[in-house]
């Protein structure tokens, strides 16, 4: 007989420390009804699919989402496609998907899961159809942190706009990180002996605004960086939605045009600013730099 699947779903936006303590939750039940632990995640968070303004509003993108669970925690992990079950009732999604697809044989849903369309597929759902069908089914309250603080992807989602890195990082349990493709930019950094490298970020990812203090993975290697996510109001100011992402690499000379780099964030040193002329701008830059290194030692970088 084939072995049965004790599963959790679930969006899992940003893997965050609650996610972890979900998993490892999942793991003792699969154990204890001898199955096999599995997630089943959407790509994208479904709120986020049908937002009239979906710019900025996820942690983490499918490639980084799967990248963190089957990597980063260890779970094994499978895609839902949410526009081929947006549609289902509760209770077509419970019996074609979890029990005929996932062959499942237990559940585990976090405190403010829901399914189906319409999110009718509740809790009370999920414990009628489980009695039912003689199988285990458990609802695990929200992480709490060390503050009391329920840890949530949507409070996580907010710390990080308002620009408080180190308390979302906190809450994620690793540095909030974004990936990207350096492209080519107006090499105004360059005139200012600051050459910055111009990432282009994934249209959903949620990019905090300010100059903060980075880590920045080239390949295997790390370095310290500064990273200015904003508008540019000094220099050829842009009209966007979406912020300019621009990091400056500290003692790094390698042309990067066309790679893909990870950039880490330690701590937001400043907001950004407009400058009354390109001298004040450099000025604040050189501290900026020197900020970076102390913010940034030689142990946060090699760890």
């Amino acid at each position: 007989m084939k072995r049965k699947n004790f599963i959790t779903i679930g969006t899992f936006d940003g893997v965050h420390l609650g996610h972890r303590k979900l998993f490892a939750r999942l793991e003792q039940l699969a154990v204890l009804h001898q199955m096999t632990p599995l997630a089943l995640y959407f790509p994208y968070p479904p709120k986020t699919l049908l937002s009239p303004q979906p710019a900025m509003t996820v942690l983490s993108t499918p490639p980084e989402k799967k990248n963190l669970l089957t990597h980063g925690v260890g779970v094994s992990a499978c895609e839902l496609d949410f526009q081929g079950y947006r549609e289902y009732s509760p209770e077509q999604f419970f019996k074609k998907v979890l029990l005929g697809k996932y062959n499942c044989g237990g559940l585990l849903a976090g405190p403010d899961f829901a399914f189906g369309k319409n999110r009718a597929g509740t809790d009370d759902f999920l414990t009628q159809k489980c009695a039912q069908m003689g199988l285990p089914f458990e609802i695990l309250p929200f992480y709490d942190a060390a503050d009391g603080t329920k840890i949530s992807s949507s409070l996580i989602r907010k710390t990080l706009a308002a620009g408080n890195v180190t308390a979302a990082n906190t809450m994620l349990g690793r540095p909030y990180s974004i990936e990207g493709r350096v492209i080519s930019g107006k090499k105004l950094g360059r005139k200012l002996g600051f050459p910055t490298a111009n990432l282009d970020i994934n249209f959903y990812k949620l990019l905090p605004l300010g100059v903060f203090a980075v880590k920045v993975r080239v390949g295997r290697r790390f370095y310290r960086g500064i990273c200015n996510i904003g508008f540019r109001p000094t220099v050829n100011p842009i009209d966007s939605v979406i912020p300019l992402t621009e990091v400056h690499i500290l003692d790094f000379h390698q042309s990067i045009y066309g790679r893909r780099i990870e950039v880490f964030f330690c701590e937001k040193m400043r907001g950004e600013m407009k400058f009354d002329s390109l001298d004040a701008l450099k000025f604040q830059l050189t501290q900026d730099k020197q900020s970076a290194r102390q913010i940034i030692s030689a142990k946060q970088l090699a760890s």
